[in-house]
Order: C-alpha cells, then structure tokens, then sequence
C-alpha cells in the first residue's frame, strides 16, 4: 500500500454506524488506520470494543450509543461527533438488522416497521443530519450500505429487500440533491460477509455455509474487511468522480 493511500484520512472525521461488529467495525478500524478520527455509533455497546481496538492501536476514537432509526438519536449522534472531533468528513451509513424468513403474507408487521425503521429511514435521518454538518465543512463523502439485495429479489426477505432496494433510490436522489455542493453521495451493495450475523446463522445450519460458497461464482464469501475497503474507497480523494452508484461488492453474485 502506498503512503498515499496509507494516510488518505489524515486530519479527516470519519462516522461509521453499526459499527460495534461486522463490516462497521471493519470499516472503523480502517478509517483510523489510515489516519481519521472516528465517531463509533451503534446501539450495541459492543462499540466500546471497536473503539477499544482503535485507541490500542494508536488512532483516536469515540463510541456513541444510537438507534440509526430515532431522529432524535442520530441528530444527537451527529452532534457529538462535531463536539469530540470538530468536523465531519465522512459517514458509512452501515447499520442494520436481519429477522426470520417469512413470506409477505405471514410476515408479522412489528418486523417488517423495524426493518424500514433501520435500514431505510435509518438511513434518511443519517443523511439529513450528516449533510448540513459536511456542507458547513466544505463538503464531503457519504456511503450508504445497501445490498445485493438492493439489485434483485429474495424470497422470505420482504422487509430486507425493500429496504435495500429503498436505500439505492434515496442515494441517488441525495447524490443529486447535493454533489454540486460537494457532498458526494454513494452506495455499496455487497455480497454475504462473514460478520457474527452469518456465523451464527452458520452454526445453527452448517451446511448453508457450502451453499453461501456456491452461490457467490467466487467460491467463498467476504471477509468484512473486503467490503470496508469498498466504503471506503468511495470516501476517498481516489473516488472523487464517482457520485450516485451502487457500487457491487459480491463476488459475483448478481452477475449470475
């Protein structure tokens, strides 16, 4: 890696949510590798861990607890970002959740609010607060989570895959609302990773972990830190012509 890409974020702020595990907590770790300061939100006090992990490496970092799908949370969120670190460069709005299959007709409503809740309005209310901080700086970068799911259809995943596929419209709507401000916008949609999530899936069915290979032409699934490095490249100087993608990090999945 060059030292160009190593110090990338030198001097820069960077938010991840859903950063206590997973992709999030990939994503933060290399966030402050590469030299930002670094706001860890999650509703899971686990973020203390990533944060844990970034300062014994010898990066600066600050969690704090946020349901991405309360507005008032994530204004507070935003806000004690800019009281901890005094800008904001960057934000990877990376939370979400997963629930049992179910088709349509037997999906109990309670899950399919609290997917939309999560993982689209979430999603929403991370921008709206995170745009008008980024303008006041300048500009900046966001990347918003989204999914294989995002680009075509699973069946028993009705809250998932509208979610998702609401996050690529929205992106794009953002994107064009605000890169001649220089705020740009993008989104990922990656593949099956191998987050706790998947694991404990995995241990509960141990063969699906074969047919999650198969289906990824690959011939694995990703580790996290695959997928961060996509985050964040689209958070860097590299991507500074890319604006209202889906950036597709899937091992060929939707290729197929």
């Amino acid at each position: 890696m060059s030292a160009a890409v190593t110090h990338e974020f030198e001097g820069r702020v960077a938010l991840v949510t859903g950063a206590a595990s997973g992709i999030g907590a990939a994503a933060a770790r290399l966030f402050s590798e590469r030299g930002a300061r670094v706001a860890v939100v999650d509703v899971d006090s686990n973020g203390e861990r990533t944060v844990d992990v970034i300062r014994s490496a010898g990066g600066e970092a600050t969690f704090i607890r946020a349901d991405v799908s309360d507005d008032g949370a994530v204004e507070r969120a935003v806000a004690k970002t800019l009281e901890a670190f005094g800008r904001l460069d960057c934000a990877f709005n990376n939370a979400g959740i997963s629930g049992p299959p179910n088709p349509i007709v037997d999906l109990p409503l309670e899950q399919w609010h609290r997917g939309i809740d999560v993982m689209l309005t979430g999603v929403f209310l991370c921008m709206r607060h995170e745009i008008p901080r980024m303008l006041e700086g300048g500009g900046g970068s966001i990347v918003n989570c989204a999914s294989g799911a995002g680009l075509i259809g699973f069946p028993g995943q009705a809250a998932y895959v509208a979610s998702k596929h609401g996050v690529l419209g929205l992106t794009k709507t953002a994107a064009m609302e605000y890169g001649k401000q220089g705020v740009l916008i993008n989104a990922i949609c990656p593949g099956t990773a191998r987050t706790a999530m998947v694991e404990n899936v995995i241990e509960q069915t141990p063969e699906l972990e074969e047919e999650l290979r198969r289906l990824h032409p690959i011939g694995r699934i990703a580790e996290p830190s695959e997928i961060a490095e996509a985050a964040l490249w689209l958070c860097s100087g590299r991507a500074s012509f890319v604006m209202g993608s889906a950036l597709v990090v899937d091992g060929g999945y939707v290729a197929q």
